[in-house]
């Protein structure tokens, strides 16, 4: 999939997120507008058009990347100081330091192309928690996935 869509880095910013790649945002955004946030060299905010709460934002690398692997440290850093300046910003307009972040990535995620979740928090939302989004408890215990983790990374 790498390489099989452009860069998202000219045009419109409702062409943006067309020429991106990103199946659901893509045919979303013909229905309605993109409401972009936020933009710079590298990422593109826009606000979920099937928000969870009000401020429920996507940030997405400009260019295209399955996965999070495929990042180099500096637009991994590019990435994440877009999320906390977004962070920072909807804490503010929306008076609360309370956020659920997080990173999809690949098919199965629902979107092949990596993109970042930010969901403000408020009390009494009805949210839950991150272990919430996948019921696929593991078989092993925890001992035994740590030993398999720990061997990939030292061996």
């Amino acid at each position: 999939m790498e390489g099989s869509h452009p860069d998202v880095t000219s045009g419109s910013r409702r062409n943006l997120i067309m020429t991106a790649g990103i199946a659901s945002l893509c045919s979303l955004s013909r229905e309605k507008s993109a409401e972009v946030i936020f933009e710079d060299e590298n990422t593109l905010a826009l606000l979920d058009i099937f928000p969870s709460a009000p401020g429920h934002t996507l940030i997405i690398p400009k260019k295209h990347y399955v996965n999070i692997t495929q990042l180099s440290s500096e637009e991994l850093k590019c990435l994440f100081s877009s999320v906390s300046k977004l962070v920072t910003i909807l804490g503010r307009v929306f008076d609360t330091v309370s956020f659920t972040i997080g990173i999809n990535q690949g098919e199965i995620s629902g979107v092949p192309h990596l993109h970042v979740h930010i969901i403000p928090r408020f009390a009494g939302d009805g949210g839950g928690i991150v272990q919430g989004v996948v019921n696929n408890k593991p078989k092993e215990s925890l001992k035994e996935i740590g030993e398999k983790i720990r061997k990939e990374i030292y061996e």
